[in-house]
């Protein structure tokens, strides 16, 4: 006998598709959205089905946008000088909340896996060293993940672009703000003390 309605299963099954989410959690979302008015659920339904119509890729950084070029990149107060590349659009949404860059952003979609096929051909790195060579950008801030991934990826770019003169400078990580310093690990101790700053000059 089968408990849970064809229609209900059916979205549960979808939502347990979603990265992150099992199935308890689908279920819960599911159950949710049953109990919540009709209307509630024709407006969710509304938003995915017009969400892929409605937003593309940016010209000049590949985020997701309603406009083209994007906000970011139409905003003329942005330091067009400096360019930050993050693996994702969440990326840049999560610096964008720092306040603290103020340059443009170039969205690579991935980062280097050859063994699961992804090459420099199948991420934006060719258009970002088009931008490059268009003769406005100083800096390049790689701001990849420090998975081994994302550090071959930031690799893998800086040689490319010692080729064409710019600055490349790459997203410091290491001890985190309030941690004692005997609970960090090892590789984390190792990148801190690489990526460290100078506090005094010499005289």
């Amino acid at each position: 006998m089968q408990v849970v309605p064809p229609a209900l299963e059916r979205l549960i099954h979808d939502f347990s598709r979603l990265p992150g989410i099992g199935r308890k959690t689908a279920t819960r979302l599911a159950l949710y959205i049953l109990r919540r008015p009709e209307s509630e659920a024709q407006n969710l339904a509304q938003d995915l089905l017009h969400l892929h119509s409605a937003i593309h890729l940016c010209r000049h950084c590949f985020t997701f946008s309603e406009t083209d070029p994007c906000g970011i990149c139409a905003d003329a107060g942005r330091n067009r000088r400096l360019l930050c590349v993050v693996e994702e659009p969440g990326d840049q949404l999560l610096i964008e909340k720092t306040g603290a860059f103020n340059g443009l952003y170039h969205i690579l979609h991935g980062v280097l896996a050859p063994m699961d096929g992804i090459g420099p051909d199948e991420l934006k790195v060719r258009e970002l060293l088009a931008r490059v060579r268009s003769g406005t950008v100083e800096e390049v801030l790689i701001a990849t993940s420090s998975t081994v991934p994302g550090e071959a990826t930031a690799s893998y770019l800086a040689d490319q672009l010692k080729k064409t003169g710019v600055a490349a400078s790459r997203l410091a990580c290491g001890i985190p703000m309030g941690m004692d310093i005997k609970y960090a690990d090892e590789y984390t101790l190792a990148h801190a003390i690489r990526a460290r700053q100078h506090m005094v000059d010499r005289s």
